[in-house]
C-alpha cells in the first residue's frame, strides 16, 4: 500500500539505531522538579530556531493547552478565537471557559471581524488573547498575524498560535526558487516576526518526527508557565528517547533541512503538474498537503477507489471549509515514482467513474 498519510513531512523517522542511546526512558521525577540537561539544551535550540527568547518543553501540545489558557486568561482577560483553530488548542480554551474566562470566536483569517469584537469589547476593559493556527492546512494559508498582533498589542493583548504545521516546513526569506525559505523556523520566522506579545505552541511530531511539544516566547511567559504549569507537577518531562530524536532532529535540519524542504517542493511541484496534466485543478497552496475539495459522494468514492488501487490517501472534513476532501500528504521520503502512481490512480479513479461527473469542475 502506497501510503500518503503520513505527516512526517521531512521524512524524519529516527530509528532507535540512529540516535545517541540512553541508560533509562524517563527519571520518573515529575517536569516540575528535575529537568534533564539535554531538555534545557533542546528548548534552546528551539527558541533560537523559531525565534522567540526562550522555550520549555511539554510532552504534548495537549499538555501545554491544558494550562497555557489558565496560565495566560487571568480574570481580565478574553479569548478571541479563530474559527478555524485545531481542536486539540480548542480543548484548552473550553477548559479556560470552564473557569469563566470569556471566550469569542471570530471568521477564519478575517483581521477586520477581529477588530470589530475587540472594539465592541472595549468598554469591558479586557486584555484579549488572540489565538490561531500559523499555518492551515484546510485553505492553505498563513495567518494574517502581523494583523492579529496589532490588534491584540492596541488593547495590551496576547497572540497564541499553534504553529505545529510550519515547524519544520516553513522558514524566513521564501522566495520563488524557494516558497518555503530556510532553515524551517516555522509561521514567525516565515513573516520576518520576532516579538515578545507572541507565545507558540508547536508539537515536533510532524515537520521534526519526534512525539513531543514546546512552548516559547519572551523569557517572562516562558518562566510563568513554568512555575504554574499543573500538568508539569504531574507528568514526568519527555523522555529520553524523545530528547534524542529531538537532538538529531534539529542537527539534520541545521545540515540537511534546506535540501529536504527543496525535494519536497520538487515532489510537490511534479504532483501538481500531474493533476493539471490530468484535467484536476487544486488550490494554490504547495504545502504538503494537497487536498481536493469534493462533494460528500464524490470524497468517498474517490477514496474508496483509491484505496482498491493501493493508495492510501486522507478523507477528512477541514475546520474552516465546507465539505469533504480527499488529501494527500507529501513527504521528502516518497520518491518520483510514488508521486506518478499517486496521480495516474487518481486520474483514472476520476475519468473511469460515471459516478464523479462533478469531480473535475468541483475540485478546489
Amino acid at each position: 500500500m502506497l501510503d500518503f498519510t503520513s505527516s512526517l513531512y521531512l521524512g524524519l523517522r529516527h530509528a532507535s539505531s540512529s540516535l545517541r542511546p540512553w541508560a533509562q526512558l524517563t527519571t520518573g521525577v515529575p517536569a516540575a522538579l528535575t529537568t534533564p540537561p539535554l531538555a534545557r539544551t533542546v528548548a534552546s535550540s528551539l527558541a533560537a530556531l523559531v525565534g522567540t527568547e526562550r522555550a520549555t518543553l511539554s510532552r504534548s501540545t495537549l499538555h501545554a493547552f491544558w494550562d497555557l489558557f489558565l496560565i495566560l486568561g487571568e480574570r481580565d482577560t478574553a479569548i478571541y478565537m479563530d474559527a478555524g483553530t485545531y481542536p486539540i488548542l480548542r480543548w484548552g480554551i473550553e477548559r479556560a471557559a470552564c473557569r469563566g474566562v470569556p471566550v469569542r470566536t471570530f471568521r477564519h483569517h478575517h483581521p477586520g471581524d477581529l477588530s470589530r469584537q475587540l472594539v465592541h469589547d472595549a468598554r469591558r476593559r479586557l486584555r484579549p488573547l488572540v489565538v490561531a493556527d500559523g499555518f492551515c492546512t484546510g485553505c492553505g494559508r498563513l495567518a494574517p498575524i502581523r494583523h492579529y498582533l496589532a490588534q491584540a498589542r492596541e488593547f495590551w493583548g496576547t497572540v497564541v498560535l499553534d504553529d505545529t504545521q510550519a515547524l519544520g516546513v516553513l522558514g524566513h526569506s521564501p522566495t520563488a526558487a524557494t516558497p518555503y525559505g530556510s532553515g524551517g523556523g516555522g509561521s514567525l520566522r516565515a513573516n520576518g516576526l520576532s516579538c515578545s506579545s507572541i507565545v507558540l505552541v508547536n508539537s515536533l511530531a510532524k515537520g521534526f518526527g519526534v512525539p513531543m511539544a514546546m512552548v516559547a516566547g519572551s523569557a517572562e511567559h516562558v518562566r510563568r508557565f513554568e512555575s504554574v504549569s499543573m500538568t508539569m507537577v504531574h507528568s514526568s518531562p519527555p523522555s529520553f528517547a524523545d530528547l534524542h530524536a529531538a537532538e538529531q532532529a534539529l542537527h539534520e535540519n541545521r545540515f540537511s533541512g534546506d535540501a529536504l524542504r527543496s525535494r519536497l517542493v520538487m515532489l510537490i511541484r511534479r504532483f501538481r503538474r500531474g493533476l493539471r496534466e490530468a484535467g484536476i485543478r487544486l488550490g494554490n497552496s504547495l504545502f504538503p498537503v494537497q487536498s481536493l475539495m469534493l462533494d460528500e459522494g464524490c470524497a468517498r468514492i474517490l477514496h474508496r477507489s483509491l484505496e482498491s488501487m493501493g493508495i492510501r490517501a486522507v478523507l477528512h472534513r477541514p475546520v474552516c471549509r465546507n465539505g469533504t476532501t480527499v488529501s494527500f500528504i507529501i513527504t521528502a521520503s516518497h520518491t518520483p515514482t510514488e508521486i506518478d502512481r499517486a496521480v495516474a490512480a487518481t486520474a483514472y479513479a476520476i475519468n473511469s467513474n460515471s459516478s464523479m461527473p462533478r469531480l473535475r469542475r468541483s475540485c478546489g
